[in-house]
């Protein structure tokens, strides 16, 4: 079995449209508790089986298209079955299919005894998505550039209350609505990446902060509903996580992170506690790629 861990980004800053379409954006990633699982076995093609009825098991799963993209450079000839245990929510900000295709990367190279060295499956991850290089490091990382391009950071360890509405975002749409005015200069990323290095929940949760949420706003009244049930609940601070829709708060403990989850459960909301990681994102139990 390999774990694979979600993330959220503790900011996130949109600083121009670059000339491909994309953006120039500074982001702190951070890997979390909640974690997929995924089963690789030895088949004769690539095939994805998940129970999650919103997952697609075709070349649109990043697992999936992962599984192919390695096969082809590396030149082996057979496939895998890859059983997904959808834990994290779809087109959430948590990164959930790049996760996936991140632990297929690891799973296969050591199942298919290729001994690649990460920085080479690192090339084979940015073709698939910009949040995949992340996760085959974990911890936290400022990432630049499309956010593909990182520079790990020294984290303490914190517990996170996230908030999903149980309803996905696109994250194509969100970008399509960030408007020049809403650039800003990186600053704000940075100021949380040097947060991340002391001790204190608080500082972390005052230097939060997300371009994408005011984007995201208008179209979303949720958002500010979720974020405000958190701080009233307790957390020292509430954002947006990636383009969202999930929202996270920032809790003093893990057990004050239990106590929020508790008060700001509500049937429209699918509410967990969890505490970042400090270590790999991606974990492979042995004998269970196989």
């Amino acid at each position: 079995m390999v774990s694979a861990a979600a993330k959220v980004n503790l900011a996130l800053e949109v600083l121009s449209r670059r000339a491909d379409g994309y953006h120039e954006i500074v982001t702190v990633m951070q890997a979390v508790d909640l974690s997929d699982r995924l089963t690789l076995e030895d088949a004769p093609a690539i095939e994805v089986r998940t129970s999650a009825l919103d997952v697609p098991t075709d070349e649109r799963n990043l697992a999936y298209r992962a599984a192919a993209v390695l096969r082809e450079a590396a030149k082996v000839e057979h496939g895998v079955r890859i059983t997904l245990d959808k834990r994290i929510p779809v087109a959430a900000g948590l990164g959930g299919g790049s996760t996936d295709a991140a632990a297929v990367l690891a799973g296969l190279n050591r199942m298919w005894g290729l001994e690649w060295p990460s920085e080479r499956l690192e090339e084979l991850a940015v073709g698939l998505g910009m949040d995949v290089p992340f996760f085959l490091r974990g911890g936290a990382a400022l990432g630049t550039g499309r956010g593909e391009r990182l520079t790990s950071i020294r984290s303490s360890v914190l517990a996170l209350v996230l908030v999903n509405p149980r309803f996905p975002v696109s994250t194509a749409e969100t970008y399509g609505r960030v408007t020049p005015a809403m650039y800003t200069d990186g600053g704000r990323a940075r100021a949380v990446a040097g947060a991340l290095g002391g001790r204190g929940a608080g500082r972390v949760a005052a230097s939060l902060y997300n371009g994408l949420e005011l984007a995201a706003r208008g179209a979303y009244p949720q958002l500010a509903q979720m974020e405000a049930a958190l701080t009233a609940a307790g957390a020292l601070g509430a954002m947006m996580s990636g383009s969202g829709p999930t929202v996270f708060g920032v809790a003093r403990s893990f057990e004050q992170a239990r106590q929020i989850r508790t008060r700001v459960a509500r049937g429209a909301w699918e509410c967990w506690a969890v505490r970042t990681l400090r270590g790999p994102a991606i974990r492979i139990r042995a004998g269970a790629a196989r």
